[in-house]
């Protein structure tokens, strides 16, 4: 069977009869794309499994009030944007930490994770991204990893247009600045200790 367009899934999904075998669809349908920005938001396999089943959850309460003026892949997006703000939020609540111990946490995370296999480059580029802020970060997520457009990441984060152009700018510099310095300190480690293995 091909893939159902997201106007027939929610006609499926408004039928009693259908409702679940379409809700399932649409959970296949849009699972794998919003698992890979919670994921890049809160890096701990078990957590992203955790977000995403919330967002699946919440999705699934407010479906029968969705009114399709919006895409529906923008809508679950949006629903999963805000459930990684909150459990982000939660985990600095729960630990009684600042926001460069929950980074600390974070990268820690992703640096022991098999579920990241990137190679060394791309690991420097995901700990420098962890380290903006969250709000920034899923700007940059979502146009640098999900290629998505001003307009959809505005409906998104409820965010003007202008506003995300200036934040992912922003976003951009600060991790070019942190790349950078870090290339120069090991740099420098390096001449200091010429005989260590990298």
């Amino acid at each position: 069977m091909s893939e159902l367009s997201d106007a027939e899934l929610l006609a499926l999904f408004r039928k009693e009869e259908s409702r679940h075998y379409a809700f399932n669809l649409i959970v296949r349908k849009h699972q794998r794309r919003l698992y890979g920005f919670i994921r890049r938001m809160v890096t701990d396999h078990d957590e992203a499994q955790d977000v995403l089943q919330n967002t699946f959850i919440k999705a699934w309460h407010g479906l029968p009030a969705f009114r399709e003026e919006a895409q529906l892949f923008s809508w679950l997006y949006r629903i999963a944007h805000n459930e990684c703000l909150n459990h982000l939020r939660r985990l600095k609540r729960r630990l009684f930490v600042n926001h460069d111990q929950v980074i600390e946490r974070l990268t820690t995370t992703l640096d022991s994770s098999e579920h990241f296999n990137g190679d060394a480059i791309q690991r420097k580029l995901q700990r420098a991204v962890m380290r903006l802020p969250d709000k920034q970060r899923a700007v940059f997520n979502m146009k640098y990893f999900d290629a998505m457009k001003y307009e959809d990441m505005s409906r998104v984060t409820g965010t003007s247009v202008g506003a995300l152009k200036s934040s992912f700018h922003i976003a951009v510099k600060k991790i070019e600045q942190w790349l950078v310095t870090d290339q120069t300190l090991m740099a420098s480690d390096r001449s200091k200790h010429p005989n260590s293995d990298d």
